[in-house]
């Protein structure tokens, strides 16, 4: 009798088994929910390149400056000398009927410009008829000479008048150097401004001539898309297959544990029950063969210990007269029945039917990716002839045959640019050398005025006597008659130049630039009647026949399409070919329809499902376990032999009589022949026999519910696998479906994004017309009138210059308290004598 293969393994995993049923009861109470698709990875989102168009208008912005303060003043000031708004009914009259303009209609609007002119006529003649009257006081010496008489106020004055020299020196000074950077600013702004015209105006007619090869290479861009969803295709159906593996795995293997443990029972409990028979037998038929020996045995031990001649053997008598067999096998439940029963299991080989049930799951990524090939092929025909439907988008774009006439007015306006913007190249040129020559003359009289009441101031302190003759003194004197000659002979070529710019750039100012930032100017535009039919816009831009000017410029604004803006009479609409469902219907409708049959595993077959319910109505769990248990409580022999040996053995050293003696030593070594080679060999049995009662009669009760649980939930099992696996793979199909959808989306919003914003877009022309804006205003308007309003500063300065020089003129000459000579200033005019210094 051996040790079955595998019993103590089974019983050490019994919790295991335990565990895997409940598992597997619960899959099958509850099927498989429906499973979350795989989150968004970064791969998951396509990238495209971010520069599409090739022609582009930079956006320009008005850039902060420390001349801003200057800019906001003369803004100011040009709002208080035109506080009216946009001439709309002189404008409509100019440019329709020019012949018609009244003139008291342009001084009424120019009204704060006319009080100017008359202002600056009046300073250009005011000016220069002072400057000779000055002349005519000075060769009369009246104006300019000495001062009479000696007071003590004289300090006073003198110092009064230096202080307002001064203040009125740096005034013009501050002037003339905002006047400085503001012409050199004009002038660094001028020419790019001049030339930003045409480029731009080419760049305009580039971008619409490009539009095409645009719309083309961002259809090009569908590759992106394909490769990703061809990539992805070639791993759907191993990706599919895998994933129903991974998901059904717990349940089949659970299902299959659980056959390999009912199985393991059936050839575990046929091995036992084969033992159990075998060594009850056996144990009768020993105790068949020593019942004699062991009563011939008990015979001769009684009759040695009864013998008078055994000295202290009565204590030793009533052991050995109790020496007889303890336990009866032959009384214990048979299990031939049982045996019987299950005579020929099993019939089928369940390692191997396992074997094969677990190769067929595990082949199911394989099968997938057979079953699917086709599909597979189909999709990618699906997705070629999707290609083909994109390309729709640019060979159906109609924006070339409708931008024609909008890149004639463009071409049209550039060339007609050319010749003016050649004049006021010119006229800047001319207005930069005019305004740094007299802005040069006028740091020449601020030099003058600064020399003279320098050597005025110094000379002064040197002298002693106020009569006295002192040549720095005298020298600051000229230097300040020499300012006071230049500033009237030019002061009035200073007030025609800046009332020349003025009159440019306050016009340009009020009447152009305030209006274009409230965009006064494109509602006089859009105002029917205000332009000639030569000059309607709407239509020399193809524009839409319910759109204008202004609205064209708000849609271009925020990022419309050319074809939103011009008149395509509605022929044409992007979002129709840029919805989904129109190039995805079939890819879709593909993955929706299609089935396979990836779940069909055999668990168990009619064989082995035979033998296991054979094995349940065996009669295993029918047999008497608890006779083995009992009869197995009782020893083999009721007397321990090896005790009784080792009494004998004792009273063997206590006798006298060496015959006793001798017999005693002869039966205690009989007993222990007896107790070696029979009696052991018997309790060996008795062991194994109770290991093989332990396992049944612990199987026994629970047998047929094992098996029966078995038997259902392997057919539950083969039938729901199918049904899951179908389940799982629509799973699978509706999120590839989805991520290969949002593919398409991510694609077609690019697409609509980088027509309107960049390929297609007429955000260019809004931009054209910020630029246009910017320029003009911000970065040639601006300092044009700053350095006009610079200058005139200068200009209307220099007449308190010329007061407070002349005054300050006498204080540097001596004093005429006294006749120095015949030969002085009362005989010679414009001679200044030679006298004693004085101090004051």
């Amino acid at each position: 009798l051996t040790e079955p293969p595998g019993s103590l393994s089974l019983l050490a995993t019994s919790g295991a088994m335990r565990a895997a049923g409940l598992l597997l009861a619960w899959a099958l109470l509850h099927p498989a929910a429906s499973q979350q698709c795989h989150p968004a990875s970064p791969a998951g989102v396509l990238r495209f390149t971010d520069r599409h168009a090739e022609i582009r208008v930079p956006a320009l912005h008005r850039v902060p400056s420390s001349l801003d303060p200057l800019y906001g003043l003369v803004r100011r000031c040009l709002d208080l000398i035109q506080q009216n708004p946009l001439p709309t009914e002189l404008l409509r009259t100019a440019l329709n009927d020019p012949g018609s303009v009244r003139t008291s209609q342009v001084v009424q609007y120019e009204l704060g410009y006319v009080v100017c002119a008359a202002v600056a006529l009046l300073f250009t003649v005011a000016v220069p008829v002072a400057g000779m009257c000055f002349c005519y006081c000075r060769s009369r010496r009246r104006c300019g000479g000495r001062l009479r008489a000696h007071r003590r106020s004289l300090g006073c004055r003198r110092r009064c008048l230096l202080a307002c020299l001064s203040f009125t020196s740096l005034v013009i000074l501050i002037s003339v150097t905002c006047a400085f950077v503001t012409s050199q600013r004009v002038k660094g702004q001028m020419e790019p401004g001049l030339g930003a015209v045409p480029s731009t105006l080419r760049t305009l007619r580039q971008h619409l001539a490009n539009v095409p090869q645009g719309v083309q290479m961002v259809v090009d861009k569908f590759e992106v898309p394909r490769k990703q969803i061809n990539s992805d295709l070639g791993g759907l159906s191993r990706s599919v297959g895998l994933s129903i593996h991974a998901q059904l795995q717990a349940v089949t293997y659970a299902a299959l544990a659980d056959l390999q443990d009912r199985a393991g029972d059936l050839q575990t409990s046929l091995h036992h029950l084969q033992i159990l028979q075998r060594t009850a037998r056996a144990l009768a038929a020993a105790r068949a063969e020593l019942e004699p020996a062991l009563r011939e045995r008990r015979r001769r031990v009684v009759a040695l210990l009864d013998d008078p001649r055994c000295t202290s053997c009565a204590s030793v008598l009533g052991r050995a007269q109790s020496l007889q067999l303890g336990a009866d096998y032959g009384k214990v439940p048979s299990v031939e029945k049982v045996l019987k029963a299950l005579a020929g299991l099993p019939r089928s080989d369940f390692a191997e039917m396992i074997r094969q049930g677990n190769g067929t799951f595990n082949s199911i990524p394989e099968l997938a990716v057979e079953r699917m090939a086709q599909l597979i092929q189909d999709l990618r025909g699906d997705l070629a002839r999707t290609a083909e439907k994109v390309q729709s988008i640019a060979d159906g774009f109609p924006v070339p045959d409708y931008t024609r006439p909008v890149s004639e007015a463009l071409l049209k306006a550039e060339e007609r640019s050319q010749p003016y913007l050649r004049e006021v190249e010119r006229f800047e040129r001319y207005r930069w050398i005019a305004g740094t020559v007299l802005c040069s003359i006028v740091l020449l009289i601020l030099a003058c005025n600064v020399t003279g009441m320098a050597l005025g101031a110094y000379g002064l302190s040197k002298r002693e006597d106020p009569s006295d003759y002192e040549c720095r003194g005298e020298a600051g004197a000229k230097f300040l008659l020499v300012g006071v000659a230049l500033a009237f002979l030019f002061s009035w070529l200073l007030i025609l130049l800046v009332f020349a710019t003025f009159l440019v750039g306050g016009n340009i100012q009020t009447l152009v630039c305030r209006n274009w930032v409230n965009q006064e100017i494109y509602k006089f535009i859009d105002t029917p009647g205000n332009l000639p039919p030569s000059m309607n816009l709407t239509r020399q831009l193809n524009l839409r026949r319910d759109s204008n000017l202004s609205s064209a410029y708000r849609e271009c604004k925020s990022s419309a399409g050319l074809w939103e803006v011009l008149q395509l009479d509605r022929s044409y609409s992007l979002d129709e070919h840029l919805k989904t469902p129109k190039y995805t219907a079939d890819f879709q409708k593909r993955l929706g329809d299609f089935t396979a049959s990836l779940g069909d595993v055999r668990l168990l077959r009619g064989e082995g499902r035979q033998d296991l319910e054979t094995f349940a109505r065996s009669g295993v769990d029918e047999v008497d376990y608890g006779r083995f248990q009992e009869e197995m409580k009782n020893p083999v022999v009721q007397t321990s032999l090896p005790g009784l040996a080792r009494n004998l053995e004792g009273l063997q050293k206590m006798q006298r009589n060496s015959t006793v003696a001798a017999r005693l030593a002869a039966e205690a070594r009989a007993l222990w022949q007896m107790q070696n080679s029979t009696v052991q060999s018997q309790e060996a049995l008795v062991a194994k026999l109770g290991e093989s009662v332990q396992f049944l009669s612990r199987l026994a009760p629970h047998l047929k519910e094992r098996v029966k649980s078995t038997l259902a939930t392997t057919a539950a099992v083969e039938a729901r696998l199918p049904l899951q696996a179908q389940q799982i793979l629509r799973q699978e199909l509706g999120c590839f479906t989805r991520k290969e959808l949002r593919y398409f989306a991510q694609y077609l919003n690019w697409v609509g994004q980088t027509l309107r914003e960049d390929v297609a877009s007429c955000q260019p022309l809004a931009t054209a017309l910020d630029n246009g804006r910017v320029i003009l205003c911000d970065r040639i308007a601006e300092p044009w009138n700053a350095f006009w309003f610079s200058l005139g500063c200068c200009t209307f300065f220099l007449i308190p210059s010329i007061i407070f020089a002349v005054r300050l003129t006498k204080h540097f000459r001596p004093i005429r308290n006294r006749l120095i000579s015949t030969g002085s200033e009362e005989t010679c005019p414009f001679h200044i004598p030679r006298v004693t210094a004085l101090k004051l």
